[in-house]
C-alpha cells in the first residue's frame, strides 16, 4: 500500500561527478518497501514534480538512495542533509520476483542503475536463501559505485567502458562469458544494455527481469505519461501499452517491446 510520508534525513553522501545518496528514516515505507520499487520524492519549493528514485537499501527504518543530479529538483535534493526533512510517496511501482530467478540469480546493472541492484541481491540472499552475483558497468573507474558493499553479499563483476577498471567491455560480454552460473537474471540500466541483456537471456532460456526508466509525472498510472510499449499477451500480434509507475518498473523482458 502506497503511503506518504514525511522522512527525515539521517545521513548524506556526495559521491562526485553529480551523483549523491541520502540516507533517510522512513519506518511506515520501510516496512512494506521491496527490491525493485521506487520513492517518487517531492523536490523544492510550489509545484515542482516529484521525483522518482530507486530504493538501493532498507535497514530497519532507514531507506537509502542514490541519485544524479540532472535538473533543479534534483539539485534541489542534492543539498538536502541531516535534520532537513522530505516529503515522500512510496512504495511505488511492482519490484523484482527474486524465487522466480532460482537458486542462482545474477544482479546486472548499469550506472545509476546500479544502486537498486544492492538491494536485490541483499534480498536474494537473506530472503530467498539464494547464492546472488553481480554484474556492474561504468563508463570510468571513477564513476564506480558499491563495489565493496556488492562483493560482501556474493561474486561481483565489474566492467567499464574504457577499460580503467576490471574487464573492457559491457556488462552483456560479461554475462556471456559466465551464463552458465546463472539461474536467472535481473536488471537496471540504461535502455540499450537491458535489451542486450533481454536477448542474451532470451536465446539461453533463461528468466529475465528488466526495470525501465521512464520520465514520470503523478506516479501513480494517472497521467499517462510514462507509458511504455508492451507485447500483447498470449503471443498475439500488436501491442498494448502499460505504464512504468504503475505496471512496472519491472517487467518480464518478454513482454517488453524492444
Amino acid at each position: 500500500m502506497v503511503k506518504q510520508e514525511i522522512c527525515m534525513v539521517v545521513y548524506r553522501e556526495e559521491r562526485g561527478n553529480g551523483l549523491y545518496a541520502l540516507t533517510m528514516r522512513a519506518p511506515r515505507i520501510a516496512c512494506c518497501a521491496q527490491p525493485g520499487q521506487f520513492l517518487h520524492i517531492a523536490c523544492g519549493e510550489g509545484n515542482l514534480l516529484r521525483r522518482p528514485i530507486s530504493i538501493c537499501n532498507v535497514q530497519g527504518d532507514l531507506i537509502k538512495i542514490f541519485f544524479e543530479v540532472k535538473g533543479s529538483g534534483t539539485a534541489w535534493l542534492a543539498r538536502r542533509g541531516p535534520r532537513d526533512v522530505l516529503d515522500v510517496l512510496g512504495p511505488l511501482g511492482h519490484g523484482f520476483d527474486l524465487p522466480a530467478l532460482g537458486a542462482r540469480p545474477v544482479m546486472i546493472g548499469g550506472g545509476i542503475g546500479v544502486p537498486p541492484m544492492l538491494y536485490a541481491m541483499r534480498a536474494a540472499r537473506d530472503a530467498c536463501n539464494a547464492q546472488p552475483s553481480a554484474i556492474l558497468g561504468f563508463r570510468s573507474r571513477n564513476l564506480i559505485l558499491l563495489q565493496s558493499q556488492f562483493e560482501e553479499l556474493g561474486p561481483t563483476h565489474i566492467c567499464t567502458d574504457d577499460g580503467t577498471s576490471g574487464v573492457h567491455g559491457f556488462v552483456s560480454d560479461v554475462l556471456q562469458d559466465h551464463l552458465r552460473e546463472y539461474t536467472g537474471i535481473c536488471a537496471c540500466g540504461p535502455r540499450p544494455m537491458l535489451k542486450a541483456v533481454a536477448e542474451i537471456a532470451a536465446q539461453a532460456g533463461l528468466p529475465c527481469q528488466v526495470s525501465l526508466e521512464e520520465r514520470m509525472g503523478c506516479g501513480i498510472g494517472a497521467c499517462l505519461v510514462c507509458a511504455c510499449a508492451l507485447k500483447l499477451k498470449d503471443g498475439q500480434e500488436g501491442v498494448r501499452y502499460g505504464h512504468v509507475c504503475k505496471d512496472g518498473p519491472v517487467f518480464d523482458a518478454k513482454e517488453v517491446v524492444w
